[in-house]
């Protein structure tokens, strides 16, 4: 059997999640897997084949009966042999299976590190990697489409096709780098520039999937400011489906922050309720009106809640300007609408978006959901979507300005020798999306953030 396996250690852990169950899964990975399979249960099943056994401790007594299945190298998740335990899932017999393969030589895997295996066995690249953990943490189906689309190697194609491109771009500079007497007739003419356009295209294709499947993952995070008694509470709970917060007609009900998960056609959205803002003596009350304005400066957007009934003109939001984060966009919502004499004025030209809600009777909240969606241009559908991380948006941002300065050396100098360095610098920010370039640190980050067992 040929030796593949890139790891002299073997390694196992419990892939199913801690606590009881109907069954438990225990993964072994490494060269002394079909070794300690073999010492488990007896004889080494047929490769692929699950088969019933009992699993046997160090005197030969059964520790449980279920099923033993083994995965030569390099045809297995790993790319290193692999055995997988599936008995019953009681905390105790799993863990005394992870015991029994740590005294024939196995020792407890760190987190994520079958799938680093994998990665480094070129099993799966870092984008279909880092989509295994997106599947698993998918909060609706629309995500977990999206991770398996990425899972499948969709992202890593769309990312392969403009590292293509850019390589293409490279090659063509290059050459005239090689021939200077050719130089002008190479960066003069129309190719470079039309190979420009094609590159540029690429990206507008790739970031605008990328953006769709980072919101899909990491979703919407929207924090409810304003006067005490505007309504924040009634409008978590409203936005939630439940009573989530407590409501009452005292002013300042609200202390700490409140944080609801709700889906929107497949958006995650994070809303987070705070306490009214207002000065005040309460020491536990200007503790809730800091800890909102913290959780304002991290958030993506701010929903101001307006109480129309007593304050129509919105100057609830001017004497509170000031506390609000620069850099944050902010929606005026007008609550209590039902009790209002009507539409207050509206001025979305000079200032923020507003909309109109009553979040007693429900009126207007189809209208706050999709410009919540609108906001961020997220498509409902998710057709096309693939999982995709921040880090995986920042190094195509890095990627498209090296392009953009590409282009403007040629504009502006037509410095062959400049331009491939810039081409050459975006190559190397995509090849960090895939791992064909990639930093230790980085993968320790990567994978550190995933489940024991996977």
């Amino acid at each position: 059997m040929p030796e593949t396996m890139s790891h002299p250690d073997t390694i196992v852990a419990s892939a199913t999640p801690p606590g009881r169950g109907g069954v438990g899964v225990v993964r072994v990975s490494g060269p002394k897997a079909p070794e300690i399979g073999a010492a488990l249960v007896g004889d080494l099943p047929t490769p692929r084949h699950a088969t019933l056994v009992r699993f046997l401790d160090k005197a030969g007594d059964p520790i449980d009966i279920g099923l033993a299945l083994f995965f030569p190298g390099p045809h297995s998740y790993t790319g290193e042999h692999v055995v997988e335990l599936q008995g019953h899932g009681g905390p105790v017999v799993v863990e005394r299976l992870v015991e029994r393969c740590i005294e024939l030589g196995a020792r407890r895997a760190k987190p994520g590190e079958f799938t680093e295996r994998a990665f480094h066995n070129d099993k799966v690249d870092l984008a279909q990697a880092e989509a295994v953990a997106d599947l698993i943490d998918a909060g609706s189906r629309e995500a977990a489409r999206a991770a398996m689309r990425s899972l499948q190697g969709e992202f890593s194609s769309m990312v392969q096709g403009l590292t293509e491109a850019v390589v293409d771009l490279r090659t063509y500079v290059e050459a005239a780098i090689d021939f200077p007497e050719e130089e002008v007739d190479f960066l003069g003419d129309q190719e470079v520039h039309a190979r420009l356009a094609t590159v540029r295209g690429h990206f507008d294709g790739v970031a605008a999937a990328a953006g769709q499947g980072r919101l899909l993952r990491d979703g919407l995070t929207v924090v409810l400011a304003g006067r005490p008694n505007s309504g924040k509470s009634s409008l978590l709970n409203r936005l939630a489906g439940y009573d989530a917060a407590i409501v009452t007609a005292i002013p300042g009900t609200t202390r700490d922050v409140l944080r609801e998960r709700i889906d929107i056609d497949g958006l995650p959205l994070h809303v987070l309720d705070t306490a009214g803002l207002r000065d005040s003596t309460d020491v536990v009350e200007a503790e809730g009106v800091r800890r909102a304005t913290a959780e304002m400066s991290r958030a993506d957007r701010v929903l101001f809640v307006i109480d129309c009934s007593d304050d129509p003109a919105g100057r609830a939001f001017e004497e509170q300007r000031a506390r609000l984060p620069a850099d944050v966009p902010v929606t005026l919502v007008f609550n209590k609408m039902d009790l209002g004499d009507g539409l207050p004025m509206s001025d979305t030209i000079s200032g923020p978006p507003r909309l109109h809600v009553s979040a007693r009777t429900g009126m207007g909240l189809d209208q706050l959901r999709a410009h919540l969606k609108d906001s961020v241009s997220f498509l409902s559908t998710g057709n096309g979507s693939i999982s995709a991380r921040r880090r995986h948006l920042e190094a195509l941002e890095r990627a498209r300005a090296c392009v953009e300065n590409a282009a403007a050396q040629l504009d502006q100098r037509r410095a062959g020798e400049l331009i491939a360095e810039e081409l050459r610098l975006a190559q190397q920010a995509l090849d960090e999306i895939t791992g064909v370039f990639h930093a230790d640190d980085l993968l320790g980050r990567i994978f550190g953030s995933f489940c024991i067992g996977k």
